[in-house]
């Protein structure tokens, strides 16, 4: 079609919607290589446009008609946004943890995504389109993920004028009878999708001066995929927070059954509540500064090993001494203080002696430290930084070269964390 060829009745605007994503791509370059890889469909059936998880872009002909091009750009970016920051398998892994169903719930999650992606996504260059949900209009704080947004807010007065919202799958994971499916024309497989965000956050973190915070964020994350040792850490955590005794309590809001039985006597029943995490990470001098940063990467893996609940992980810096215990807002708020000796008794006491007092302590450490005599009252788990041979026999520290560590004590589970 030539660029002033007229545009039938009813038809979908290729010219205008091209014309919009090029702008889109001109005023966010490293976002290119994934909206040049959106394939675009035209359907009536969705309201603007939306996405599925194979990368096919659904668009509204009435939409585009009635939109102008700065603000299309804008509807490009956002949807290519959900992809590349996976919202399809979020929302599913958060649909079978927190047993989220029907279509209600799916909404939620497609204005949760919505705000992880608009508090930063336009300006400079990018115009708002009409009806964009941010975190503002909900009452709730810019700048926070998918998931915490989910705890912060439910459907109401001050989310029904989004009933009309529909991203498509690729935001919240429920497959659509409009969409094309896994079998249909010009979708991407998963090598395919894998190596578009790669590419983009190769672009990223090679302008970290006019990139967003959040694309940032999202970029060094991309660079650093789950490995096994990962997965082993992760499922040591999940064992140890859904083992008996952890996250359980009495309560005489429901009283036993029991009480039946026992005349005159209201007996508590136990009941289970979300297990609490404290992460103690050891800053003294032997650790790194890579090994550090590796400590943050596992925090939040840690946090999605208990069902992305940010807050109830908390983070403790010890090395000789250990410091306050921080709830867990984001990976790189969490001062790392120390570089001294080691000596992590006192990140075990310090985490034991925090309020309400957690049921998992995890330990991220070199191994040059002695540890408690007896068992702590909670389960632990230790994640030892690789160095090529194992570090809970090592016979070096930083002080005294003829010092032989205490090995990892037999109450603990062990994951060594690779390079």
């Amino acid at each position: 079609m030539s660029p002033h060829a007229p545009v039938a009745p009813g038809a979908l605007d290729y010219d205008k919607l091209f014309a919009a994503r090029l702008h889109a791509a001109r005023v966010r370059p490293y976002l290119a290589t994934a909206l040049f890889a959106l394939h675009p469909v035209e359907s009536r059936r969705v309201p603007t446009m939306g996405v599925d998880r194979y990368w096919r872009c659904y668009v509204s002909p009435a939409f585009v008609a009635r939109t102008p091009v700065e603000e299309l750009a804008g509807v490009w970016v956002h949807e290519v946004s959900h992809l590349l920051r996976d919202h399809h398998g979020r929302s599913d892994r958060l649909a079978r943890e927190r047993d989220l169903t029907g279509p209600a719930q799916r909404l939620r999650m497609n204005i949760a995504a919505d705000c992880e992606i608009n508090d930063d996504v336009y300006g400079n260059g990018l115009v708002r389109p009409e009806g964009a949900i941010e975190p503002g209009s909900l009452g709730l704080r810019p700048g926070e993920l998918m998931e915490e947004y989910l705890l912060t807010f439910g459907l109401g007065p001050s989310t029904q004028l989004t009933a009309w919202l529909d991203c498509g799958s690729g935001a919240d994971g429920l497959d659509r009878e409009w969409e094309l499916g896994p079998d249909g024309a010009h979708g991407l497989s998963e090598q395919e999708r894998d190596a578009i965000r790669f590419r983009v956050a190769q672009g990223i973190t090679g302008h970290p001066g006019t990139v967003p915070e959040g694309w940032q964020r999202w970029a060094e994350e991309a660079f650093h995929p789950p490995q096994p040792w990962r997965e082993l850490l992760g499922a040591a955590v999940r064992s140890a927070a859904s083992g008996g005794g952890a996250g359980e309590d009495y309560t005489y809001g429901r009283p036993s059954r029991r009480s039946a039985g026992v005349p005159r006597a209201v007996l508590p029943s136990l009941r289970r509540r979300p297990p609490r995490v404290c992460v103690v990470i050891d800053t003294s001098g032997s650790v790194s500064d890579a090994e550090l940063g590796s400590a943050l990467l596992e925090v939040a893996a840690i946090s999605q090993a208990v069902g992305g609940r940010r807050d109830l992980v908390g983070v403790l810096a010890c090395d000789a001494a250990a410091g306050l215990v921080h709830p867990l807002c984001r990976g790189e708020g969490v001062p790392l203080l120390g570089g001294g000796g080691t000596d992590l008794r006192e990140g075990f006491t310090r985490a034991l002696g925090a309020w309400p007092r957690p049921d998992v302590i995890v330990v991220l450490t070199d191994g040059q430290t002695p540890w408690p005599t007896t068992r702590p009252p909670c389960r632990t788990v230790v994640g030892l930084f690789s160095r090529g041979r194992s570090l809970s026999s090592m016979s070096w520290e930083e002080d005294d070269p003829d010092h032989a560590p205490n090995r990892v004590p037999a109450w603990a589970r062990v994951v060594d964390i690779g390079p």
